[in-house]
Formats: structure tokens, C-alpha cells, sequence
């Protein structure tokens, strides 16, 4: 398995899938889960509804697919990451941060996908520690090779540096 981290827009990366870290609603939001919407058009809402009709919200730590709508993925598979609370229930979230990613892959081996782009879940407004999430990033997709090409695909400087430096360690 290839692994790479690249800065960019997750939205503009041509792979198989993407994932989207999306809240439990699945409706859409802000960060990259707006954009993923917006970009990919209403059949990715579409979708959702009807992911959310037939099992209510999606959980934190589970994942989902759908149609990627107008972007050059195949499709997409929404996640929801864990809401860093200061570290009160820290390896909690740290396994279900660990989780999106396993669950997301293994999504993605089951639909016969050989590329998927990750962006930096539960970073951004969820407010889970940028070091530690590279770290549970990085970790669990090597401990789940069962693709042939995974991209981190930070969107800032900042995760940006924190990959490549975990990815240049190893």
C-alpha cells in the first residue's frame, strides 16, 4: 500500500473515494463537509436522507456511503469524528477516531475501491489535538492495508507539516 499526504482541496483529488468527516446528521455543515456538498451537488443530500430514513443518524466512529454527485471521486463515505472534550475521555475518542478510519477502509475494500483520500478528521471545529490525530491517522491506516493507495490530503500548513513529518519518521 502507497501512502502519501498531500496539501490541497479534498474535493479536487482523483481517487476511487473520498471520505468527508461530516456530522451525525449527514446534512451537511461547514469545513470540508460543506464543500463536499456543495461541489458534489444534491445527490449526495439525496443520499443521505435516505441513509438517515432508513437507520437514523450516523453514529461517531461509523461511516457511510453514497454517490460523489459532480466530484471526480466514485463516491464518497461520510464519517463522524469524535468531539475532543479536553481530554476527560481521551481514549474513547481516540478509538473512535482510529474507528472512522477502519470503518471507512474497510467501506471502501468492500465497493472494490483501490484509492482513498482522507482529509484531517476531527481537526477543524471538533477541536481533537492535531499531533495526536495524525498520530491515530497514520497508525490505524497502516494497521489496515487493505487498499492500494491511501492520500491524506491536508487542507492547512499546519496538519500539512504534522503528516509529513509522522509519514517521514516511519
Amino acid at each position: 500500500m502507497k501512502i502519501e499526504v498531500i496539501q490541497g482541496d479534498i474535493i479536487k483529488v482523483e481517487v476511487d473515494v473520498i471520505v468527508n468527516a461530516t456530522n451525525s446528521s449527514l446534512l451537511g455543515g461547514g469545513g470540508v463537509d460543506g464543500a463536499i456538498h456543495r461541489v458534489g451537488g444534491s445527490k449526495i443530500l439525496e443520499d443521505c436522507q435516505k441513509i438517515r430514513n432508513r437507520q437514523g443518524k450516523c453514529k461517531t466512529g461509523e461511516a457511510v456511503i453514497t454517490t460523489a454527485g459532480n466530484l471526480p471521486a466514485k463516491k464518497v463515505i461520510h464519517t463522524v469524528g469524535p468531539v475532543y472534550n479536553g481530554g476527560q475521555r481521551l481514549e474513547k475518542e481516540k478509538e473512535l477516531l482510529a474507528n472512522c478510519y477502519k470503518n471507512s477502509l474497510e467501506l471502501a475494500k468492500e465497493n472494490n475501491f483501490k484509492s482513498i483520500a482522507f482529509p484531517n478528521i476531527s481537526t477543524g471545529i471538533y477541536k481533537f489535538p492535531r499531533e495526536l490525530a495524525a498520530q491515530i491517522a497514520i497508525k490505524t491506516v497502516k494497521e489496515n492495508t487493505v487498499l492500494e493507495k491511501v492520500i491524506f490530503v491536508c487542507f492547512d500548513d499546519e496538519n500539512y507539516k504534522i503528516y509529513k513529518n509522522y509519514l517521514e519518521k516511519e
